[in-house]
């Protein structure tokens, strides 16, 4: 039960703000009668906050709530990696943030850095402790380091929050297996076969192969609880307003440490619903809503990313729907269309992908990418292609032609995901692979994502072209989850040389003149959502920023020479952002793999 506590909002213009306007009907919808003692627990804790508010934060804050399109300017870069894989710890990447400011990262995401339970952590997904960080990169003091050195560069700190399930070794789940009745009813358990078996006619397991169902029988308690992804995270509760405050709890006390924004892992799985997929419910939207809502009274500058792997209709609700949601989402569906338009040399899915992700809101921003630290999951494309389709994509990057990548596994009778790092799945490294084609295709993939509209994201290890760790099969921890084929251990050697004209410096090279193309054009005066332009090569993907400055962008997925008729506006001269070469004419002549980012002169 929410503590007994009788104090009006301890602002007084806070509840006439239309952020706790939002907060009290988000609230009011999911917890009824308890919604009035949330939100007075909530408006003690949002003072608190923005009254110890670092005065660099503080400024922060107006400075972002004073310009609603900040999120829309180009060039942020995010750069997503595992602390421990990267650098070693907290400290150590400090020691780094100067080489990666030098590659235009503006936004670093640091991958689970919370106190995961021991053993085998779900790569850090399985967390003990919200309020302390993991011992083996550091410690809170380590933490607000860093995010003051990030600061020190104009950069900001993305921390993960794990908010659909905890460890089982977690203090609540530890009081909840003691029969605290508080504690269990943080949790879902299920006190019958009959009861799991109602629920599980509508659920797709996750991890078929390796966490088959969605429910584990806990011995001591004598039920059993709701387990989404791995038998030892424990999905939480959120029809319970105790959860609710708990979570908002730990993203103020982060807050306070530095951090300027959360990954929400697992958004779209926080509420329960019988004879559902228990996926994106609109309660789950619903909560992410209330979250940006109390962040907006205590850390507007602070933003929030929806981690929402499924369809374009699925995700777009999370960048909220009459009001203010999460500030990004990742584009899942875009990435997925790239890699199959690679496959095929035909980009008529992409083409699609891009006129259904310009549908999102104005002030909300797609995270761009091309691998993350998940497999590549060709389901997520099932709104736009046929099964035969995705499983032609699965097997062509599953070690055949120039792919090195790796199946992953599916529900019996669905589409293996793959496996493998953005140099492995283009072919560098392949024996028998063209290298200067292999390298074409990456730099193919970042110069697309860097051009759209949104936030680029890099993946650890892409700018130097480094490819698949096959040891981690040696590992006994981690040999039985094949997504650690793609969490290698930085080669700093390699990234030094990259750096100098060495071994990866192509790939180091293409990603910092993207990142600088992608800064200037905000000089430029280039916005907008990407829209698609047709051309008569089905292998070429054209598409423009349909605000500001024209801006066009077209690229060769194919390894043929392509020359195709200028789009309409575009015939004057104007200049190649990404080469500062001249172009002008009526064709454009594109080599295999080739982008060019063309503008107008002046």
């Amino acid at each position: 039960m929410l503590d007994e506590i009788s104090v009006a909002p301890s602002d007084a213009g806070m509840e006439h703000s239309a952020a706790w306007t939002t907060l009290r009907s988000r609230l009011e919808a999911l917890y009824g009668a308890d919604a009035a003692r949330l939100l007075r627990k909530i408006s003690v804790r949002c003072a608190e906050v923005r009254g110890s508010r670092d005065a660099e934060l503080s400024a922060l804050d107006d400075l972002r709530r004073g310009d609603p399109q900040w999120i829309a300017q180009s060039g942020q870069a995010v750069y997503s990696f595992y602390v421990d894989r990267f650098a070693g710890s907290l400290d150590e990447t400090i020691d780094h943030l100067d080489d990666l400011r030098a590659m235009g990262v503006r936004w670093l995401h640091p991958l689970p850095i919370l106190r995961p339970r021991e053993g085998d952590s779900d790569g850090g997904f399985a967390v003990q402790d919200y309020r302390a960080i993991d011992p083996a990169i550091g410690d809170m003091a380590a933490l607000r380091r860093l995010t003051r050195a990030c600061r020190e560069r104009d950069m900001g700190l993305i921390v993960d929050i794990v908010c659909n399930h905890t460890a089982r070794e977690h203090v609540w789940a530890e009081q909840a297996r003691r029969g605290d009745p508080r504690y269990r009813a943080y949790y879902h358990f299920i006190e019958t076969e009959a009861q799991v078996l109602d629920w599980e006619r509508t659920l797709i397991d996750v991890f078929p192969q390796t966490a088959p169902g969605s429910f584990t029988y806990d011995e001591a308690l004598g039920t059993w609880v709701w387990t989404t992804f791995y038998p030892f995270q424990w999905d939480l509760n959120y029809a319970n307003p105790d959860v609710f405050y708990e979570m908002l709890d730990v993203l103020f006390f982060l807050t306070e440490a530095g951090v300027q924004g959360f990954r929400l892992d697992s958004a779209p799985f926080l509420w329960k619903r019988l004879g559902t997929s228990c996926r994106n419910q609109p309660e789950a939207y619903a909560i992410v809503e209330a979250f940006r809502a109390a962040l907006d009274l205590a850390a507007p500058g602070v933003i929030l990313l929806a981690e929402a792997i499924e369809g374009v209709d699925d995700v777009l609700p999370f960048f909220g729907q009459d009001v203010r949601g999460c500030d990004l989402a990742y584009n899942n569906g875009v990435m997925t269309a790239l890699w199959a338009s690679l496959a095929d040399g035909d980009t008529a899915i992409a083409r699609r992908l891009l006129a259904e992700t310009a549908r999102r809101p104005e002030g909300r921003a797609w995270l761009n990418y091309v691998r993350c630290h998940d497999d590549l999951i060709w389901s997520a494309l099932s709104d736009f292609a046929t099964p035969d389709d995705m499983r032609r994509w699965s097997r062509f990057f599953d070690g055949q032609g120039y792919s090195s990548g790796q199946r992953f596994q599916s529900p019996p009778g669905g589409i293996d995901s793959t496996n493998g790092m953005t140099a492995a799945l283009v072919g560098v490294g392949h024996a028998d692979v063209d290298q200067d084609a292999a390298l074409g295709r990456l730099r193919l993939l970042y110069g697309v994502v860097f051009a759209l509209d949104g936030w680029p994201l890099v993946y650890m290890g892409d700018e130097i072209a480094l490819g698949n760790d096959e040891q981690y099969r040696h590992d006994p921890v981690r040999r039985d989850e094949g997504r650690w084929l793609h969490r290698p251990k930085m080669d700093w050697d390699r990234h030094r040389a990259a750096r100098t004209e060495g071994e990866g410096s192509v790939a180091y090279q293409a990603i910092v003149r993207c990142a600088t193309a992608a800064r200037r054009l905000n000089a430029w005066g280039v916005s907008g959502r990407a829209l698609p332009v047709e051309t008569e090569h089905p292998g070429v993907l054209a598409f423009r920023r349909v605000e500001g400055w024209p801006f066009l962008c077209v690229a060769n997925f194919t390894d043929q020479a392509r020359v195709l008729r200028t789009p309409d506006g575009f015939e004057a001269p104007g200049v190649d952002l990404l080469t500062g070469e001249t172009v002008a004419g009526s064709s454009i002549r594109l080599e295999p793999y080739q982008v060019i980012w063309r503008t107008l002169q002046p």
